[in-house]
C-alpha cells in the first residue's frame, strides 16, 4: 500500500513531536505535589465550586511563564542558572543558591511527608515506606539514562489521571461546575483570600523554571525544536491544571456538599471514602502517592542542577557519578536530608511547607524579572527574543504574580494578617 507523502509528513512529525515532548508536560505536572493537591483540595473542601473560575487564569500564566523558560533553553543552550551567573556574577548567584536549596530540601521534606501519609491510608508505616521510596529514586536517577528516567516521569504523568477518575466517581452536578468556570466569585473573608492567593501563587515556582531549562539542555534540543517543544509546555500546562480542576471538583461535590473541613490531601482521601466510595478514596490516596514520588525525584534533581549550573560543574542524568560527583552528591544529600527528617519523631511538618512556600515567594519575582531580562536581549536570544506583545502579556503576569506571592509571603509569616480565621 503507497502512503501518500502527506501523510508520510504527519507521521514524521508526529514522531518528531514524540521525540521533543517531555520537559513541558514534566515540570507542570510536578507542580501538582503534595502542597498543591492539598491547597486544592481545601479549595474545594472549603469553597465548593467557587474558585474554579480561576483555573483557565492559572493555566495562561503557567504557559506563558514555562514557554519563556523552554525559549530560554532552547536559544541558549544554557541552563538559567548558567544564565543567572554570567548576567549577575557569583555573588548574586551564590545567594540564589543558598535560597534555592533551603527552599528545595523544605518541599522534598514536604514531598516525603505525602509519600509517608499516602502510605498511611494503606496501613504502612512511613518507616518503611519513606526508605523504601528514597532508595527507589534515588537509584532511579543515579543509574537511569535521561531517555529512561524521563518515560518514567511522562508514566508518573499519566497517573494523575487517577484524580480525573476521583472526581468523576464523585458524581457532581456537571452544569453547576461548567457554571463555576465562567462565573467569577469573591468573598471578603480571610480563608478565602489565602486559598485564592495560595492557588494562584504556587501555581508558579521558581524550580519549575530551573528544572524545565536544564531538562531542555540535557536532552539536547535545538532550535528547530521549538514549535514542538512550545506545544509540550501548552500540553503539560492544561493537563495539570485540568487535574486541578478535578480535586477541586472531587471534593467540592463531597466534602463541600456534607460539610466536611480538612486541613491535608490525606484527610481528603481518608473522607471520600464514606461519601464517594471506596474507589474514589483508593484513587485519590494512589494520586498523592505518585504525585509526592514523582517530585521527590524531581525536586532534588532540579536542585543539583542548578548548583553545578551556577558555578560550571559538569551536571546531567547521562553522567556517571565519576563524571558528575557534585551533581548527584546534591541529588544524594537533598533524598537523604528530605526523608530524614519525615523519620525523626516530629509532630508537624506545617512550619517546614510554609518555610519552603516563603522562601519560594521571596526568590520568584527575581527570577521572573531575571528571565524578563534575558529573554529581550537580542544578542542572546536572536530571534527568539520576546516581541512587544509578547511582552505587554508577560509584564502583566509577571507583576500579578508577583504581587500575589507578596500576599502570600505576609500570609504565611503573618496569618493573622487578613482578619482572622476564615
Amino acid at each position: 500500500m503507497k502512503i501518500s507523502p502527506r501523510v508520510r509528513s504527519l507521521r514524521s512529525r508526529l514522531l518528531l513531536l514524540l521525540a521533543v515532548i517531555g520537559p513541558g508536560i514534566i515540570t507542570a505536572n510536578v507542580d501538582n505535589d503534595a502542597g498543591g493537591i492539598t491547597t486544592y483540595s481545601v479549595a474545594g473542601a472549603h469553597y465548593g465550586y467557587s474558585l474554579l473560575w480561576i483555573l483557565p487564569l492559572v493555566a495562561l500564566a503557567l504557559i506563558l511563564v514555562q514557554e519563556m523558560s523552554a525559549r530560554l533553553g532552547i536559544a541558549t543552550g544554557k541552563g538559567l542558572a548558567d544564565l543567572i551567573r554570567e548576567s549577575l556574577g557569583v555573588r548574586i548567584t551564590t545567594l540564589v543558591i543558598g535560597i534555592v536549596l533551603v527552599a528545595n530540601l523544605a518541599n522534598t521534606v514536604s514531598e516525603f511527608a505525602g509519600v509517608a501519609a499516602s502510605m498511611e491510608i494503606f496501613g504502612i508505616s512511613k518507616y518503611l515506606s519513606v526508605p523504601l521510596v528514597a532508595v527507589g529514586v534515588w537509584l532511579l536517577i543515579v543509574f537511569g539514562n535521561y531517555k529512561n528516567v524521563e518515560r518514567i516521569f511522562l508514566v508518573a504523568s499519566a497517573v494523575y489521571l487517577a484524580y480525573v477518575a476521583s472526581g468523576i466517581l464523585a458524581n457532581p452536578p456537571w452544569a453547576d461546575v461548567a457554571r463555576a468556570f465562567v462565573t467569577p466569585t469573591f468573598h471578603l473573608e480571610a480563608g478565602y483570600i489565602t486559598i485564592f492567593v495560595t492557588a494562584i501563587g504556587t501555581t508558579i515556582a521558581p524550580w519549575m523554571q530551573f528544572y524545565q531549562q536544564a531538562s531542555i539542555v540535557d536532552k539536547g534540543l535545538q532550535r528547530s525544536d521549538y514549535a514542538y517543544e512550545r506545544l509540550d509546555v501548552i500540553l503539560g500546562s492544561l493537563f495539570a491544571v485540568f487535574v486541578a480542576g478535578f480535586i477541586i471538583i472531587a471534593c467540592a461535590a463531597t466534602l463541600f456538599t456534607h460539610g466536611v473541613r480538612i486541613e491535608t490531601a490525606k484527610d481528603a482521601a481518608l473522607a471520600l471514602g464514606p461519601l464517594a466510595g471506596r474507589y474514589a478514596s483508593t484513587l485519590f490516596a494512589l494520586g498523592l502517592l505518585n504525585a509526592s514520588v514523582f517530585s521527590a525525584a524531581i525536586l532534588p534533581l532540579s536542585t543539583a542542577y542548578v548548583v553545578c549550573e551556577a558555578f560550571g560543574w559538569e551536571k546531567g542524568v547521562n553522567r556517571s557519578m565519576r563524571e558528575a560527583p557534585v551533581f548527584f552528591a546534591v541529588y544524594t544529600a537533598l533524598i537523604v536530608l528530605g526523608a530524614g527528617i519525615i523519620l525523626l519523631p516530629v509532630r508537624s511538618l506545617v512550619q517546614a511547607m510554609l518555610a519552603s512556600q516563603t522562601l519560594n515567594g521571596m526568590l520568584l519575582p527575581f527570577v521572573l524579572i531575571v528571565m524578563l531580562r534575558l529573554i529581550n536581549d537580542r544578542r542572546v536570544m536572536g530571534e527568539f527574543a520576546n516581541g512587544r506583545v509578547a511582552n505587554g502579556l508577560a509584564w502583566t503576569v509577571v507583576v500579578l504574580l508577583i504581587g500575589l506571592t507578596i500576599l502570600l509571603v505576609i500570609t504565611s509569616v503573618f496569618p493573622g494578617a487578613l482578619g482572622g480565621a476564615g
